[in-house]
């Protein structure tokens, strides 16, 4: 018997381009404005955006703790998929699988965000949260009304 390792789907429909979509999750200067799970600030951000190159970010919750999570990006087709490891060092079995898929439609974009090889349901919740909540700071960082919609939630 084989056994599947969790993992976490959120899909999203933002009235925004691809094109902001993806500037917002692989620039740098963008992505140090907003990313995090929460309210708390985001301190660094690296995104060596090619096959190979280097993923990291700093933020903090607004409890005071600090995350760090780094990774490698595997595959990079501009404006359409985004896909890196995810290296927290305070999970058990560190490494798993970040995608982001972005689909134009008349409006806007669909974010997919796809979430595996994580080690536990403990894990796949705590990832679920944090991603739920990464995911809705988005429209308001591209100022866009909060319109969007869970459409896929596993």
């Amino acid at each position: 018997m084989t056994s599947t390792l969790p993992s976490v789907m959120i899909v999203r429909t933002i009235k925004a381009s691809p094109a902001k979509v993806w500037a917002a999750i692989t620039q740098p200067e963008q992505m140090i404005r907003w990313w995090g799970p929460d309210a708390g600030p985001t301190l660094s951000a690296v995104a060596d955006v090619r096959p190979g190159g280097q993923f990291a970010v700093v933020f903090q919750l607004i409890n005071g703790d600090e995350h760090n999570p780094t990774g490698i990006y595997q595959e990079v087709v501009p404006e359409e998929k985004l896909v890196f490891t995810w290296d927290l060092p305070e999970t058990s079995e560190r490494v798993s699988l970040v995608t982001f898929l972005l689909r134009p439609f008349e409006g806007g974009t669909e974010l997919t965000l796809l979430h595996e090889h994580l080690p536990n349901e403990e894990e796949r919740k705590s990832h679920k949260q944090g991603w739920k909540g990464l995911l809705d700071k988005l429209p308001i960082f591209l100022e866009i009304p909060n319109e969007q919609t869970d459409r896929l939630d596993i």
